[in-house]
Formats: structure tokens, sequence, C-alpha cells
């Protein structure tokens, strides 16, 4: 299972949400490119950024941070968080990242997805985040009318091959992950699930692994001390 770290983005510093609740936000580094640093330095390979007001507004502000990231960290970086038409794609993987996630323009317009994925393949992933069962939009502050599952279906269907998924309810709280929503995605798709969401413990990483689960990511763990990153990586080998 691969070890994606987490630096969520917002005025080009490192912070994290409590429950995608933008009101409930902790400042953790004013350098970004620093932490993801102490994350290769750990023994990351990868790294899974989020421009949170890109997410929530539609317009990637935190691009530069994001791009000095992949450009200069040694780490391969995946970017999410408001990548909304195929210039903003294009710009990203110039960039030098080695995937985006699509998340509200993937659901609203599916022949956008279609068409992504058929030019750019794997560079392609969509986020599919889930408050009480039905995938959430813009940043998590809307909650659609779609079921998680249904979402998924359609997405090994378009040829998707990978889905980050994260549970909002967990997200940030430290309580733990939901290991089995994202273990039974992963046994009823063909596709790569990432797990996002709550991810606190040596426990949560090794029962993610035993389940088959392509991914995992982690922030507030690490940003508290909670999980140690190489610890982790060597948990999810």
């Amino acid at each position: 299972m691969n070890i994606f770290p987490a630096v969520d983005l917002y005025d080009g510093m490192a912070v994290r949400l409590l429950h995608g609740d933008y009101e409930k936000m902790t400042v953790y580094s004013k350098d970004p490119l620093e932490k993801a640093r102490e994350f290769k330095d750990a023994g990351a390979e990868y790294i899974h950024l989020v421009d949170l007001q890109g997410a929530r507004d539609g317009v990637g502000v935190n691009f530069r941070a994001a791009a000095r990231i992949a450009g200069e960290s040694g780490l391969l970086a995946e970017l999410g968080g408001g990548i909304r038409d195929e210039d903003a794609i294009k710009r990203a993987l110039d960039a030098g990242f080695f995937r985006v996630i699509l998340g509200t323009r993937a659901l609203e317009d599916r022949k956008f997805l279609e068409r992504a994925v058929e030019k750019y393949g794997d560079k392609i992933a969509v986020g599919v985040d889930v408050r009480d069962g039905f995938v959430a939009v813009r940043g998590w502050t809307e909650v659609s009318g779609i079921e998680c599952f249904d979402f998924v279906r359609e997405l090994c269907d378009m040829g998707v091959g990978t889905v980050i998924c994260t549970d909002i309810s967990k997200d940030g709280a430290l309580r733990g992950t939901n290991r089995e929503l994202f273990s039974s995605l992963q046994e009823k798709f063909s596709v790569n699930i990432v797990a996002s969401g709550g991810v606190s413990g040596l426990e949560d990483v090794r029962a993610l692994r035993d389940a088959g689960v392509y991914g995992a990511i982690i922030g507030k763990a690490l940003y508290t001390g909670a999980l140690e990153l190489r610890e982790a990586i060597e948990a999810a080998r």
C-alpha cells in the first residue's frame, strides 16, 4: 500500500481543517515546501496536495505554492482543488504533477470527465468526498444527491483508474478512519482506492493494507505527531 502524506494549502500555508470546516482551520507551517522536504527525508515517495480555496471557490489561488513543491521537493506530487477545465489540467501536468484530481466538475459534468480520462488516462484521478453516504462538492460545502457507491460504479465504467475517497466525518478528528467503507469499495470495484480521512494510527494503516486498499492519505496525524511517517510507510509495506 502507498502512503500519501498530505499538505492542504490555504493562502500559501500548510493547514488542516476539522471535518472540512473552513472555520476550524489550524495553520501548521508557513513554508509548505519545507514540510514536504521533511516528508521526503522520512522516506515518502508521494505527496498529496489540495488547494482548499480552489476546491471551495473554483479558482486555484495556491497553484504557485503547490507547483513549487512539485518541482523542488523530490516527491511525486498529485494536486486537487479547483481543477475544473482542461486548461487547469494541462497547467498542472506541465508544472510537474504526476496526477491531477478532479472533484466537483467530475460529478457535475460526466462528458468532461470522459474526455479527460480518454486524453490523459491514469494522470486523472477523481476525488469522491463522502458525507453521510452522499458525495459532497465545492470544497465539501455542498452535498449532492448522488450516493458514493453509485458514483464510484460510474467512474469504473468510465475507465477512471484511481479514486481518492474521503470520509468527511472522520477528517481531522484523529479518531480512526472508516475502514469498512474503504475496504468495501476496494473489494467491490476494480479501481485503485486511496483512503482519506482519519488515518491516525498504525492500526488504521495495517487494516487498510490488509484489506488490499491501494493507498492511504495521512494529514493531521503527521502534523500533531500522533503518527510517525516512517513507521506508517513501513507498516504499509
